[in-house]
């Protein structure tokens, strides 16, 4: 017999040994691991001796393969070569990834703060969106609550203002100051 045999068959024997005697112990089926793996069972996995020979069909039918420590491991595609700092460079400042010149900027008509063509200025928004939202207060401090509006069009009369004939149907909403320039009609 060869030594290399002979060290095989002793190793398998003591592998053996250890696997009844885990099992005479009542630790379980398996060991847990001193270091915790995100993959797969390492340890072998005990098999119960099957007395009946149905149920040893049933196995030999469908062999469960043990799963690998690398089969949980997400393989990703490796650089061949490493990049120099001259081609980094050229890809990090390429010209798709500078900031643009904008030349669509012009000032604003009403403020004259500078914004872009075809955009509304956000400084005349803030003022119109704080304008609206005072008219609201005001007309829900009118009717005493937000479901009591009536089904009637409201019209907004600032100081120096009078209704016309057409507007006496109307909901009329009094401002106590001068109609802002941009608040038209």
């Amino acid at each position: 017999m060869n030594l290399a045999a002979l060290v095989h068959s002793l190793r398998c024997s003591l592998l053996h040994i250890e696997n009844r005697l885990v099992q005479a112990a009542g630790l379980g089926r398996q060991l847990a691991p001193a270091l915790a793996v995100h993959g797969p069972c390492l340890l072998p996995q005990l098999q119960p001796q099957n007395q009946n020979q149905d149920q040893e069909h049933d196995l030999e039918e469908a062999p469960e393969t043990t799963p690998g420590l690398m089969d949980s491991i997400l393989w990703m595609a490796a650089p061949k070569k490493r990049r120099t700092i001259e081609v980094n460079r050229t890809r990090r400042r390429a010209d798709s990834k500078l900031l643009k010149v904008r030349t669509n900027i012009e000032p604003c008509t009403e403020c004259g703060h500078l914004k872009q063509k075809h955009i509304l200025c956000g400084f005349c928004y803030a003022k119109v969106n704080k304008e609206t939202r005072l008219i609201r207060q005001q007309i829900q401090a009118m009717e005493g609550g937000p479901l009591r509006a009536p089904t009637v069009e409201t019209m907004v009369l600032y100081e120096g203002e009078t209704a016309s004939e057409q507007d006496k149907d109307k909901r009329l909403v009094e401002r106590p100051r001068k109609r802002p320039a941009w608040f038209s009609y």
